[in-house]
């Protein structure tokens, strides 16, 4: 047999190499995104389980995992809470978020921190926020249950100073401003507002400018959290995953492990396109010197029945 012949035998037709390279090519990007999955998948449970997740006393998490089981409402309460190295800090936010997946719905809850009641484990009367401060998670959760009659199953504490690179991360988000006013020199101007995370601080701190008070606050605090949540929801870059979990790990606890994550992810996800907001209806008054709100025991059970009423309304 000659050497052309040979060589002739050896060569690939042009179409069967183009074929080979092309096949190739998607062997390796397929191996290199599960491996990137994967990584991600691992920084994520490591993270959640290891440094966010921390266990209470006062939630059964039996009883919740049933409820997520049967894929029953869960009620979440969110703190966000001002705290500093060697500080225990106290609850600058409250909010009650109930996920109702039969009806895709969520209802957020927010109970203004001067909320006059009794805290559970200390058998006193005072500001709801200071639960925290005497108590942390434990007595904040008892305290709320008591208030609304209701049974938590998650909690997640949030640091208010992650607050600031998480919203970054985000690239911004967008809110419907309906006051105006200036701090620390940017123009938070009525209308649409696009802020990054200083901004997005500034935006939920505010009450002094604010006639309507903590009322003020809080109804801007359940718009940042919304917007968040849709903004996360929707953020196109995969490759910022890792940064959003390294920005919670240092800045979340809370008592659900990746599971519980995953779960809700899965089950709960189609919640948020329903949202309705409410904040507890009362009027300030002075006790010894002392500002409190005090809500009154009709407007207590208005909200119970609004966090366990089984009806899509």
């Amino acid at each position: 047999m000659s050497a052309e012949i040979k060589q002739s035998k050896k060569r690939k037709p042009l179409w069967l190499k183009v074929l080979i390279g092309v096949l190739i090519a998607i062997f390796v990007l397929v191996i290199g995104l599960a491996i990137y999955a994967y990584s991600v998948y691992d920084n994520a449970k490591k993270t959640v389980n290891d440094q966010m997740h921390n266990e209470v006393e006062s939630i059964d998490r039996k009883v919740t995992k049933e409820k997520v089981n049967d894929l029953e409402p869960l009620n979440i309460l969110l703190l966000g809470v001002d705290k500093r190295p060697g500080e225990r800090g106290r609850s600058d936010s409250l909010m009650v978020l109930t996920l109702k997946p039969k009806q895709d719905q969520m209802k957020i809850l927010s109970i203004p921190r001067d909320t006059r009641t009794t805290i559970i484990g200390r058998g006193t009367e005072d500001k709801i926020n200071h639960a925290y401060a005497f108590g942390g998670v434990d007595m904040s959760i008892n305290t709320v249950e008591n208030l609304l009659d209701i049974e938590l199953d998650y909690y997640v504490e949030m640091n208010m100073e992650g607050l600031v690179e998480f919203i970054d991360e985000l690239g911004g988000i967008t809110v419907q401003n309906d006051l105006d006013w200036v701090d620390k020199g940017f123009h938070y101007a009525e209308g649409e507002l696009n802020l990054d995370g200083k901004q997005t601080l500034g935006y939920v701190r505010m009450r002094k400018q604010d006639s309507s008070g903590d009322f003020g606050r809080t109804g801007r605090q359940r718009q940042v959290i919304e917007a968040a949540i849709n903004k996360g929801a929707n953020i196109a870059s995969v490759g910022k995953i890792n940064s959003f979990i390294d920005i919670l790990g240092s800045n979340m606890e809370t008592n659900m492990d990746f599971d519980d994550m995953q779960d809700l992810l899965s089950n709960y996800a189609n919640v948020r396109h329903n949202t309705e907001e409410y904040m507890l209806q009362g009027s300030g008054k002075r006790i010894d010197g002392i500002y409190y709100y005090i809500v009154p025991d009709e407007e207590l059970a208005k909200a119970h029945n609004m966090i366990v009423e089984t009806g899509s309304n």
